[in-house]
């Protein structure tokens, strides 16, 4: 097996054009379709399927390009590994943190940590909703993530290391004075508020509408939005309210008189967040001690910020449920 046709059909699939991944990769159209042809041989099956439009990979193409992400990254790592043999440990880290959630504090200790310990490992941070980095990692485009844990999801393991508590983020104004001196707030009295909630398809969405149908009453959405910043410029012009944990709540109440933070209660709405990796492809040495790095750190916040909302796993605990 040449490398070189895997990498040719992994970028044909990732752009979705023969003519410009030839291009991108300098080489002429016509090669570049004989080293489809041949992949097509070897496999004894049709990988891509073309039209004017360009073109996708058929069931046994898309089974191809997820082994073809990890056999290559893998074949990155051993370059790495052998030119340092003996040395330190490096190579590139992919990681994935979920917005709108305490994963995203985590990324500057996280980096100093492994610049510190592990100055040969390079990061990359991405942050994304959970399904597309579950999916990413499915693919071998990511090594793990930090994410909220959505239950079982074929291709992909979790390791929950932490709980945390959702809180209402809203202007004063809109709330009732016994609220604002309490700090907390029912359920029931969130929903009757103007909300600015992320979309449907982000697993505190979820949370919150699971919530409010168990509580029996229906949210007043004025707005959808994914972006913290947004989220944040909306609550401080007194468009609306919204629903964060707390390390995200606190940023945008932070420095601002006119915001109040309050703990949902009757019932309460609590994440649980987790380490995501594969559970077919095992990681890398930089992958795996980038991965114990940001269990450890994760596991130290929670247990500080436990008066926040944020509740860590026991260790033992965290270990038997990694078994």
């Amino acid at each position: 097996m040449d490398t070189r046709r895997l990498h040719a059909f992994v970028k044909i699939v990732d752009i979705g054009s023969l003519t410009r991944a030839a291009a991108i990769l300098h080489i002429a159209q016509p090669a570049l379709s004989q080293q489809i042809v041949a992949l097509e041989t070897h496999f004894g099956r049709q990988l891509l399927v073309r039209s004017k439009r360009g073109v996708i990979p058929t069931e046994a193409g898309k089974a191809l390009y997820r082994h073809a992400q990890v056999m290559l990254r893998q074949l990155d790592q051993a370059q790495i590994d052998i030119e340092n043999t003996g040395t330190m440990i490096a190579g590139q880290v992919n990681v994935g943190l979920a917005p709108l959630s305490t994963a995203t504090t985590l990324a500057l200790p996280l980096l100093k940590a492994v610049r510190e310990r592990y100055p040969g490992i390079v990061l990359q941070i991405n942050e994304n909703i959970g399904g597309v980095i579950s999916e990413m990692i499915m693919t071998g485009k990511m090594d793990l993530a930090f994410i909220y844990d959505p239950g079982t999801i074929r291709g992909v393991k979790f390791e929950p290391i932490l709980t945390e508590d959702l809180f209402l983020v809203a202007p004063k104004p809109l709330l009732e004075s016994g609220n604002v001196e309490r700090g907390e707030i029912a359920a029931e009295d969130v929903a009757r508020l103007d909300l600015v909630l992320p979309t449907k398809i982000h697993t505190v969405r979820q949370l919150v509408d699971l919530t409010f149908r168990r509580v029996g009453v229906d949210a007043r959405v004025i707005a959808e939005i994914e972006s913290v910043p947004t989220i944040a410029r909306a609550v401080w012009a007194g468009l609306g309210a919204t629903i964060l944990p707390w390390s995200s709540a606190n940023a945008i109440a932070s420095g601002n008189d006119d915001v109040a933070v309050q703990r949902i209660t009757s019932p309460s709405m609590q994440m649980k967040v987790s380490l995501c990796t594969s559970d077919q492809w095992p990681l890398s040495e930089p992958a795996q001690v980038v991965n114990d790095l940001l269990a450890d750190i994760a596991h130290a916040y929670a247990a500080e910020h436990q008066a926040d909302g944020l509740k860590p796993m026991g260790r033992k605990e965290r270990k038997r449920k990694a078994a």
